[in-house]
């Protein structure tokens, strides 16, 4: 390394700055498992409040998830090899019943205004992505970020 190079330096992001870059962004990853079988797959979503929010289709990952409801989900922000931010959630992964109780009809509700918020269009008749049907909501249970910069020169 010669000198005056710029080298990385590694941080923890606070909560807030956190929240800020899954604020921002609406794609991200879902991680799961089941037994010995660990799955990832992009997922779109809205952060609302103390929730990952988002929609799939039926299918293999929720028959997973059926049977182990923590889930893992990251989401990073990339401005080169060097410069980058991520941050993982780790919580429970509830699929909402527009149907069910009180409780879950609100959540349902709320879940799909915010979807709404960044694709009006959402689980209507317009909708470009129909097939997901399945309205779901992460709890952030645990919550930490990274990010990596290039502040310092090396001597």
């Amino acid at each position: 390394m010669s000198s005056g190079q710029l080298v990385p330096t590694f941080h923890d992001l606070p909560r807030e700055k956190s929240k800020t870059v899954l604020a921002r962004n609406h794609i991200g990853r879902i991680a799961y498992s089941f037994h010995d079988r660990v799955d990832i797959e992009p997922i779109g979503y809205v952060l609302a409040g103390e929730w990952i929010v988002g929609r799939t289709s039926p299918g293999s990952k929720l028959n997973m998830i059926g049977h182990n409801r923590w889930v893992a989900f990251e989401v990073d922000e990339v401005d080169s090899m060097l410069e980058w931010r991520s941050v993982v959630v780790h919580g429970a992964f509830y699929a909402l019943d527009p149907d069910g109780s009180q409780l879950e009809r609100q959540a349902w509700t709320d879940a799909v205004a915010a979807l709404r918020a960044v694709m009006p269009d959402a689980l209507t008749e317009r909708d470009p992505v129909g097939f997901r049907t399945i309205v779901f909501r992460i709890a952030i249970d645990n919550l930490t970020g990274r990010h990596s910069s290039l502040g310092g020169a090396a001597g």
